[in-house]
This record gives structure tokens, C-alpha cells and sequence, in this order.
């Protein structure tokens, strides 16, 4: 369970003109932005910091740099 930031707040700044996006639309916008992450970045045995991808991403999402594109 995702306790900070809020799962509220993010599935506020993924919406648009003030139209909230549903739990599942935030839950597939997570997924893919960790699994992005995860694709870019190299594991690095000596590092003592554990980093979570999906943390990150739902910070990304919380600060607004991912953005929920309809198709």
C-alpha cells in the first residue's frame, strides 16, 4: 500500500481539468513508469540503498513529471 504520497493526491494530479482518474487508470500509469525505471537503471550490488521503482514513480506521478495520456 502506497502511504506517501497519498493514493488521493496522486489520483488527483493524474486527472485533468479537475476530473480525478480512477484507482485502476493510477495503478497501470505506477506499472508502467516502474517497469520503465526498472529498464533503465543497472543494479548495483555495492549500493546500501534500496530504492523501490514503483516509490519513485509514484513520487514522479505526485510531482507531476508522468502525466496519464488517453489513446
Amino acid at each position: 500500500m502506497i502511504n506517501n504520497p497519498p493514493v488521493d493526491l496522486l489520483i488527483e494530479q493524474l486527472g485533468t481539468d479537475g476530473q480525478p482518474v480512477s484507482r485502476y487508470c493510477l495503478c497501470v500509469v505506477a506499472a508502467k513508469r516502474a517497469r520503465q525505471i526498472i529498464d533503465q537503471t543497472s543494479p548495483n550490488p555495492k549500493s546500501n540503498e534500496i530504492v523501490k521503482e514503483l516509490a519513485v514513480a509514484s513520487r514522479e506521478i505526485a510531482c507531476g513529471k508522468v502525466k496519464c495520456v488517453k489513446d
